[in-house]
């Protein structure tokens, strides 16, 4: 089964983007190494989800938010490979970010939605290296961000 018939079979829709115009990329690619910017849980450039986690966020909505980071990190795998997600050799790491209440201290819970995802859509490839750090605050009070690092085969290899 194809990277798409996964993501498909899990109901999921990766997300087209179009480069901004900004001063930064949302991604690098250099010579087979992709790295995908942070991604936060949004949609059509509105925020899903806001506040911290557990005290406004559950961590159950903080699960569901850390996998709408992860679609939108395949958005922009999806534009670096040409809509090519089968280029895709190796995740190599993910890194986890989550706006914590005071103590809460599970941060890696929250994160191992991300993992799982990856891998349940990239298989053997998707097995990573990964940080997942709890932080006072996130960009436009998200609760969680993610970003994320692959191989990539170059095109028509």
């Amino acid at each position: 089964m194809s990277v798409s018939d996964r993501i498909r079979a899990a109901g999921l829709v990766v997300p087209a983007f179009t480069l901004p115009t900004a001063p930064f990329s949302p991604y690098t690619l250099h010579q087979g190494l992709l790295t995908v910017s942070g991604q936060l849980p949004v949609r059509d450039g509105k925020p899903l989800f806001v506040g911290k986690v557990p005290s406004v966020v559950s961590a159950e909505q903080a699960q569901e938010a850390t996998r709408l980071c992860v679609m939108n990190i395949l958005g922009w795998v999806s534009h670096a490979t040409n809509g090519d997600l089968e280029r895709v050799e190796r995740v190599l790491r993910l890194g986890g970010f989550v706006a914590t209440a005071d103590g809460y201290i599970d941060a890696p819970l929250i994160i191992n939605a991300a993992s799982n995802l990856i891998t349940e859509i990239f298989c053997d490839k998707g097995s990573h290296a990964r940080i997942a750090i709890g932080v006072a605050s996130l960009p436009f009070g998200a609760p969680v961000e993610v970003e994320a690092t692959f191989i990539v085969k170059a095109d028509g290899a």
